[in-house]
């Protein structure tokens, strides 16, 4: 017997040195690396748009939060919101992905001092440092259009329910619950002021927990019971990322229908124009699109 601690003892120590010498990254073994976020279905069909006739010049100042709403628990007051504070990232990264780039040129205006402040240490350096006949800073971009909007909406609770059932100890039961973001995005042109395109898009958010049980008696009075479960939470921040892709892939759509830019290719873009209509916004009568003179792009600004 004291053969067999001893050994045990041993094997422990064994362990614990092992483990100790072991990196920090391998001890853990739910540790995961990170990856890169996968695109979704509607960020692979926004990414994969036919070049358009010519880049837009686009800006994002700020992308709120308008909700209001704190994370819902039923059991204690949350203060975390319930939604993403950094929703103009989203947009941004939408805006830089629409045609693999190709549609929109993205200005930086929600660091736009920083960037100034950057110009002006490097214009402060060249004065006191560099020779006089140094190239000036050349000129800080503008936009021609501005996306207004934000998170406008967060439903919790919508739709709660359950199902279970058990037989001779042996069961389980479901339960679900149905959350909505509604997020608004809008394009509004520098020179006039003109809201030229509006879209709202809705995404719902589902959240299921299974859980079983069984029970038997392994004998006159022992009782096992076992019990497992498993929650399924979809992330709030993935389906804002996805409903401001929709939001991105829907104006792009639009702005074609109402002539505000075209697609370099016509018969492709009024083949997508016909499947958006028809995909996202159900049975609706295709409409003309509006032709744009060759070369013309309506809401495009030069520098």
């Amino acid at each position: 017997m004291i053969c067999k601690l001893l050994g045990r003892a041993l094997t422990a120590a064994i362990l614990l040195s092992s483990a100790a010498c072991m990196p920090s990254w391998l001890s853990d073994p739910l540790l995961q690396a990170p990856t890169i976020t996968p695109p979704s279905a509607t960020g692979l069909n926004l990414t994969s748009l036919p070049p358009p006739l010519r880049s837009v010049d686009i800006a994002v100042y700020n992308f709120p939060d308008l909700t209001g709403q704190n994370k819902p628990n039923d059991n204690i007051a949350e203060y975390s919101r319930a939604v993403t504070q950094g929703g103009a990232a989203f947009v941004v990264d939408a805006l830089r992905r629409a045609g693999n780039g190709s549609w929109f040129r993205v200005v930086e205006r929600a660091g736009l001092a920083d960037v100034l402040q950057e110009r002006q240490l490097i214009r402060a350096t060249r004065t006191e440092f560099a020779p006089d006949n140094v190239k000036p800073l050349p000129p800080v971009r503008f936009a021609g259009l501005i996306v207004e909007g934000g998170i406008l909406a967060y439903d919790a609770n919508t739709i709660t329910g359950g199902l279970g059932a058990r037989y001779l100890g042996i069961g389980g039961d479901v339960k679900y619950r149905r959350d909505i973001v509604t997020v608004g995005m809008r394009i509004v042109s520098v020179q006039t002021g003109e809201v030229l395109d509006s879209v709202t898009v809705t995404k719902t958010i589902y959240s299921v927990a299974l859980d079983s049980s069984t029970y038997r008696y392994t004998a006159l009075n022992k009782l096992l019971a076992v019990d497992a479960g498993i929650t399924r939470n979809e992330p709030t921040q993935m389906a804002v990322r996805e409903a401001i892709e929709l939001a991105v892939y829907s104006t792009v759509m639009e702005g074609v229908r109402r002539g505000l830019w075209r697609f370099r290719d016509p018969t492709v873009g009024r083949h997508l124009v016909e499947e958006y209509l028809l995909r996202d916004k159900g049975d609706v009568p295709v409409e003309a699109v509006a032709q744009v003179p060759a070369g013309e792009v309506v809401v495009a600004a030069k520098n």
